[in-house]
């Protein structure tokens, strides 16, 4: 392709989605991702950040970042297996093995490292994934990677995925056969049926695997969707984010020993990518600690997704099968919701448009992800620039 045509191709696909209502702005923040942010100058309550339980910007993590790096440096150096593994690493991957329950764990340098790291280890040409309608984009690209068979099951849907289970098992053509789902859908707000899920798996013998980036840190006691359903013992990965409720970045996978020894054998992000840096480390530790010594924080995000989820409906919005802080208000058309976003920021109200490919064509939605941080002050005056835009915009 010639550069002609390239520039051809993407003006003309950039045009199409501005068009849609499908093109997505990035608005840089002047300052800290905490329950407030600053954008171009705008102070606004922030209902768009992951940081659950606001540690993002806790003064012990930052301490503890600050502390590492002037012990260990900026960087890790080097990839894990040469000489980039530093104590730290192993006092982080000890300490989330305790954490989620399992033999051992390791970090990778994000939560989409982990999906494409750790399906694509295991399952090969050879094998087959059940793999859930709505799960995270991560994991249709890791199941991508591993070149297996992949099988989508209509989302929860237990009698599906079952049917698809015994046909792949009869079929005789896969020599492993993985079902795979997020604990907590991250638009929805949802939580999979894991019981259900892991009485299939046991019955016919299929690999289990947990994505659980938006459970830990809100459930489980802040360790999980698995934990919360006491299954700890009965799933073969479960896999996590340390840049969501735990505040800093990168991913995890928990499991045996020996799944843990393998992933360190032939991972490719764990192979050829440098590790995790010590600012990050460190922090994550502290956030562990303080996760489990200190319950209300996640009391405290509970309650706030309560009181806006609840405030929503009042109001005659829509906040779908939301079971978690996730409260999407399902607005439908792309155009329609992109606006809504641009009014509630004009109201003083940063809540970001989610809209196709994220989500299906026409479940435009605002998702907003109340944090412990918020006061319910703030919270009312994000309800009531909600009641204005939706009777300016005739939705309610």
């Amino acid at each position: 392709m010639s550069s002609l045509e390239l520039e051809h191709f993407l003006t003309d696909n950039l045009n199409e989605l501005k068009s849609k209502g499908l093109y997505n702005t990035i608005d840089p923040l002047q300052g800290a991702n905490d329950f407030m942010i600053t954008i171009a100058g705008k102070r606004l309550i922030n209902l768009s950040s992951n940081n659950y339980l606001g540690l993002a910007t806790d003064p012990r993590l930052i301490h503890s970042a600050v502390e590492a790096t002037k012990i260990y440096g900026v960087g890790a150096g080097a990839v894990r297996t040469i000489n980039g593994t530093l104590e730290l690493h192993e006092q982080l991957e000890e300490k989330l093995a305790e954490f989620k329950k399992t033999e051992a764990a390791i970090a990778y340098q994000s939560g989409f490292n982990c999906n494409m790291a750790a399906i694509s280890a295991v399952m090969d040409k050879n094998d087959a994934i059940l793999s859930d309608e709505l799960n995270h984009a991560s994991i249709i690209e890791g199941c991508r990677l591993s070149k297996a068979a992949i099988i989508r099951y209509n989302h929860s849907d237990m009698t599906d995925l079952r049917n698809k289970a015994i046909a792949a098992k009869q079929s005789g053509l896969y020599k492993k056969i993985m079902v795979i789902t997020d604990g907590v859908f991250s638009m929805d707000g949802d939580i999979a049926k894991l019981p259900e899920i892991v009485l299939i798996a046991e019955e016919l013998d299929l690999i289990t695997y947990v994505d659980d980036a938006h459970g830990s840190g809100v459930l489980g006691k802040g360790a999980g969707t698995v934990k919360h359903f006491g299954l700890s013992e009965r799933i073969d990965f479960q896999i996590g984010t340390l840049s969501k409720a735990i505040g800093v970045v990168g991913g995890y996978v928990a499991g045996k020993r020996n799944l843990i020894d393998w992933l360190k054998a032939r991972s490719k992000p764990f192979l050829f990518s440098t590790a995790l840096p010590p600012a990050a480390l460190s922090p994550c530790i502290t956030a562990i600690d303080i996760i489990r010594n200190t319950p209300e924080l996640i009391d405290r995000l509970w309650k706030n997704g309560r009181y806006l989820k609840k405030g929503l409906q009042e109001l005659g919005f829509n906040t779908g099968n939301s079971e978690t802080p996730i409260t999407p208000c399902i607005i439908g058309d792309e155009r329609q919701t992109q606006l809504f976003s641009k009014r509630l920021y004009e109201e003083g109200v940063y809540a970001k448009a989610v809209v196709f490919p994220t989500v299906p064509r026409g479940t435009g939605r605002i998702r907003n992800m109340p944090t412990a941080g918020h006061s319910e002050a703030s919270l009312d005056q994000a309800l009531n620039a909600y009641s204005r835009i939706g009777e300016e915009l005739n939705l309610i």
